[in-house]
């Protein structure tokens, strides 16, 4: 479905991303790991249209989206969610789901005077934007001004706006940064709940490792801009370029940690701790 092809930019002598080439399914998750600086939210941005490309393409369904704007990609079928929220704070909760709905819909609204037909429309996206505060929980709230809402709402919130425009592909960039360890579970059960449909495709940033384990299909690496590892979560992880280049480790030490004793009671580096 989402496929990109020696994607590259350049910032001056600096090689920001550096010529990756990637597919990406429907139905699968998959995770986009790498120490700070790696490349990945500006591999994002290249892919959205935040930043234009210095070379390499774009492309959903076969369709090159190289040279469209953000609003033009955001039509064809890619939704974004930033690091940061990014909504109208002066607007409800309910007026922001509303308008994100309505910007994906024909009828009334757009054009003509017929104050019944406009009525009739209007009802009908709020109707829509109700069910989609309810499918995050947060019916409740619907008239709350967004600034108004603690940090954990406004990412549940802009998970509904995502959703009301009705993406091919889903992108999350860190969804779970900033939130707490109870508002965080929300934000990946929705995740999941997307996760189900096997018409989408999610790309994830994250760098907990646990929740890239427990949500992703497939994991890809990058590092100092460069594609350098892709495959299985196990497979992936277990690599002795992502045990360096990521999880910080040598991969000498990795190895000796493999074959070593560990200390009674712990469990090996890395590693949990099993059940009795």
């Amino acid at each position: 479905m989402l496929e990109t092809k020696d994607l590259t930019i350049r910032f001056g002598g600096h090689v920001a991303v550096n010529a990756v080439s990637c597919a990406f399914a429907p139905g699968t998750l998959t995770a986009i790991v790498g120490p700070n600086g790696a490349g990945k939210t500006t591999y994002f941005n290249l892919i959205s249209g935040q930043l234009r490309s210095s070379s390499g393409s774009v492309l959903l369904d076969g369709r090159d989206l190289s040279g469209l704007g953000v609003s033009a990609r955001t039509h064809a079928g890619l939704g974004r969610a930033f690091q940061l929220t990014n909504l109208f704070p002066n607007l409800t909760v309910l007026e922001n789901v509303r308008l994100a709905v309505q910007a994906t819909r024909a009828g009334a609204h757009r054009h003509g005077l017929n104050l019944w037909s406009i009525w009739s429309d209007h009802k009908a996206l709020t109707q829509r934007a109700h069910e989609l505060l309810e499918g995050v929980s947060m019916a409740g709230k619907q008239e709350m001004l967004v600034a108004s809402l603690p940090h954990g709402d406004q990412r549940k919130l802009e998970v509904a706006l995502l959703m009301a425009l009705e993406p091919k592909v889903f992108m999350f960039d860190e969804p779970t940064a900033g939130m707490s360890a109870d508002e965080a579970p929300v934000i990946l059960d929705l995740i999941r709940k997307l996760k189900a449909d096997p018409r989408k495709t999610i790309l994830l940033v994250e760098h907990k490792m646990d929740v890239v384990r427990e949500l992703a299909d497939r994991i890809i690496v990058l590092h100092n801009g460069a594609l350098v590892a892709d495959g299985e979560p196990a497979q992936v992880i277990a690599s002795p370029v992502v045990q360096e280049a990521y999880l910080g480790v040598n991969p000498q030490d990795a190895l000796a940690q493999e074959v070593a004793p560990t200390q009674p009671g712990l469990p090996p580096q890395g590693g949990r701790r099993k059940a009795p």
